[in-house]
């Protein structure tokens, strides 16, 4: 494999001199430029395996360069260097197609973790040899095909991604397979749900904390974010960041640094950030509820997830594969949809997502006889069902009923007071044939396989 060259692009010579130094001691050819013109004179006479340029030039801009590069030689990743503190250039860069960005005075530390990341990127795509197996996002509709490819591209890329979507579609599963297809796939991926953390000890768990500094810390930890270095940290339900730690969350995405608790200095750490909500943060925002500049840092590119009933044509295979993987894990045969039951799966709107299809599959399979899976088996609500049509347009957001509740929240109070008539109408059966299963599930007209699947799930003895 030849040499690996960098080109870096900036009018003061200093900090050409500084980083040809440092990229020439970690192996690299370097090439340098004072402007526009000249880097664009570079890049038409030799291959670069990745770019530095400066935000301001004597005869245009940086962003001019990294708009170039995108369209010109797409497989150069290319970093922006911006002054301290201003986040804007990098966000806008980062927009514009950057790879990452390094602020000045330039952290060499950073700086060969960057160059690092880039060489890997480079190295993956010569061997054309992607590190992780997108067919577990499954599906064949044009949503879920463009999907894949946007992670493609978002995965070359160390921008933060904001990843919307319903609860269950697979946030996280998109977020893992950007980690896992980008230059950082050798080092951690780190999930934490936002939302599941105390306030008070959320400062603790996501920066770390020195040994007494504060009642309790015997001793040093590390936080998520170092847990994470050189990978990637995915924050889960952002939005329910409280608002101390949103300014915190800032101020680290800002300054790529870290502080402990009790710590004197702040640490640097190299983190790729991905965020994701079922929550709409753009009303947050207007509603006071979440920064307003967190927010843009966090939402440089925006990926929606979108949800089952936008992709009907996914779920037979989507069926299948679950319920290869509920044979698999029980040892016993796949079971088998009846028309009737796939005509049904097709008909429901899904309000879980792909979550939901899980959880009715394998509901399904402990209620059916044969391993056939019939409609009724599947227990759908009928509230839920859409048009026949498999190509019927999505379905609206559910409607406040008069009381105020929506139809979700009205279910779960409802499928208390179903489960609670269940329970009582077994326990009668139970009594009335001294406890034989097999007489009271005939009694009540079911089979033993679904009462053993009633008694499980209603916590009977």
């Amino acid at each position: 494999m030849s040499q690996p060259a960098a080109l870096i692009v900036d009018d003061e010579r200093d900090i050409r001199e500084l980083l040809a130094i440092t990229l020439g001691r970690m192996g690299l050819r370097v090439d340098t430029a004072a402007d526009v013109s000249q880097a664009k004179a570079r890049l038409a006479e030799a291959r670069y395996t990745l770019c530095f340029t400066d935000m301001m030039l004597p005869d245009g801009s940086g962003l001019q360069i990294v708009e170039w590069i995108a369209a010109k030689y797409p497989q150069t990743p290319v970093a922006m260097i911006t002054a301290h503190g201003n986040v804007d250039a990098a966000v806008t860069a980062l927009k514009a197609g950057a790879f990452d960005f390094v602020s000045k005075p330039v952290d060499i530390a950073i700086l060969r973790r960057l160059v690092q990341a880039a060489l890997k990127l480079a190295e993956e795509k010569s061997a054309d040899a992607p590190k992780s197996d997108a067919s577990r996002l499954l599906g064949d509709s044009p949503a879920m095909t463009q999907l894949r490819a946007t992670i493609g591209k978002l995965a070359r890329s160390q921008a933060p991604v904001y990843i919307s979507g319903e609860s269950g579609v697979g946030k996280e599963l998109v977020a893992r397979l950007i980690h896992e297809q980008g230059p950082r796939a050798a080092a951690a991926f780190v999930p934490v749900n936002c939302g599941a953390i105390p306030a008070e000890l959320m400062e603790s768990e996501f920066f770390g904390h020195m040994r007494g500094s504060f009642t309790g810390a015997q001793a040093d930890k590390i936080g998520l974010f170092q847990a994470a270095a050189g990978g990637t940290l995915f924050l889960d339900e952002v939005a329910d960041l409280p608002v101390h730690m949103q300014v915190k969350l800032l101020r680290v995405i800002q300054e790529k640094a870290v502080r402990p608790i009790g710590g004197r200095a702040e640490l640097p750490v190299d983190v790729r950030i991905l965020c994701a909500t079922h929550k709409n943060l753009a009303s947050l925002v207007e509603a006071g509820q979440f920064r307003q500049d967190l927010y843009y840092r966090i939402n440089v590119i925006e990926l929606r997830v979108p949800p089952l009933r936008e992709r009907r044509e996914d779920v037979p295979k989507l069926a299948g594969r679950i319920l290869d993987r509920l044979a698999k894990n029980s040892g016993a045969a796949s079971a088998r949809l009846s028309p009737e039951a796939l005509d049904a799966l097709l008909r429901y709107s899904f309000p879980g997502n792909v979550r939901e299809l899980e959880n009715v599959l394998e509901r399904a399979v402990a209620l059916c006889e044969n391993n056939m899976i019939v409609a009724d088996d599947l227990q759908l609500a009928t509230r839920a069902r859409a048009p026949a049509s498999i190509s019927a347009p999505p379905s609206a957001a559910p409607e406040e009923d008069d009381d105020g509740l929506d139809d979700d929240a009205a279910e779960v109070g409802l499928g208390s007071y179903i489960s609670n008539l269940e329970r009582e109408a077994i326990m009668k059966a139970l009594q009335e044939t001294r406890y034989n299963k097999t007489a009271a599930a005939k009694k009540l007209g079911i089979t033993f396989r679904a009462m053993r699947y009633k008694l499980k799930k209603l916590g009977i003895d």
